[in-house]
């Protein structure tokens, strides 16, 4: 059972991520188009504008709404992205062994000493800055732990009986992976997941502050601080709003993935009150 932190933490979670869906659906503003005559507004309840406007005359609640949806969505595709690829490496390399595992896992190691930073700048100087292409890199570097998680899992799963007894049944190595390997795995996996949402979240925001995440009209959470710092001392809100939401999306995935923890393995910690 889930303790009250992480049950109150998913419930903060799922009433974030409906507003990101609902509130620019039924918001009149729109999270791109300036409004000249409500520049830098501050909290407006009577006029619509719940959490005011920035620089440009735009709700600050859309926009707000609207790099969340940018920012999951982006933690989302390369947190599935990094787990496909590095799930089947690491199963992959683990059965198999020997020279295989040898040669899959030296890649591995390759791929750690690569600068992650100036990998994603040659790829937005060759490709151009694409939200698509910001989620494909964090991908295809954040794949190499859970591969490396994965392959010592499996090097142990595959001295287990059952499979034994399913490789002397006459199973093929991509039947024995598929059927036994993985779904033993699982456990692992969906933990590794909500563990790293939240790390590809804060990379995103990293990179979008940087200027190399979404870019306009689109934002993001990064987009909205980079936007905020700059204006910090005369609009201190426009900083401290996505930068709060910021915050507590990453606690409350960290939270939920810390009780699913102790959920597939108990031994592995206390327990949360």
């Amino acid at each position: 059972m889930l303790a009250r932190l992480p049950r109150l933490s998913l419930v903060l979670l799922a009433l974030i991520v409906l507003g990101a869906i609902l509130v620019p659906w039924i918001s009149p503003y729109d999270y791109a188009t300036p409004d000249w005559d409500s520049l830098n507004l501050s909290l407006q309840w009577r006029s619509g504008h719940l959490l005011g406007t920035d620089d440009l005359g735009r709700d600050l609640l859309v926009r707000l709404m609207w790099g969340c949806r940018i920012s999951l969505l982006v933690a989302l595709l390369a947190s599935f992205t990094s787990l496909f690829i590095g799930v089947l490496w690491g199963v992959t390399a683990g059965y198999l062994g020997g020279r295989t595992d040898a040669w899959m896992m030296r890649s591995v190691d390759v791929l750690y000493s690569l600068p992650f930073i100036p990998f994603v700048i040659v790829l937005t100087v060759i490709f151009g800055r694409d939200i698509v292409l910001l989620f494909i890199a964090i991908g295809a570097v954040s794949w190499l732990d859970i591969a490396r998680i994965v392959r010592g899992q499996t090097l142990t799963l595959r001295q287990r009986e059952f499979i034994e007894a399913a490789r002397v049944g006459g199973m093929r190595p991509a039947q024995i992976i598929r059927r036994h390997i993985i779904p033993n795995l699982m456990g692992i996996v969906i933990v590794y997941l909500t563990l790293t949402i939240p790390t590809v979240i804060l990379v995103e925001a990293f990179l979008s502050f940087l200027g190399l995440g979404a870019q306009s009209p689109l934002t993001s959470l990064g987009v909205l601080i980079a936007d905020g710092a700059s204006q910090m001392r005369a609009q201190p809100r426009l900083l401290i709003c996505p930068s709060v939401l910021l915050a507590l999306i990453v606690y409350c995935s960290n939270r939920i993935g810390d009780a699913l923890r102790d959920v597939f393995d108990p031994a592995s910690g206390r327990g949360h009150e």
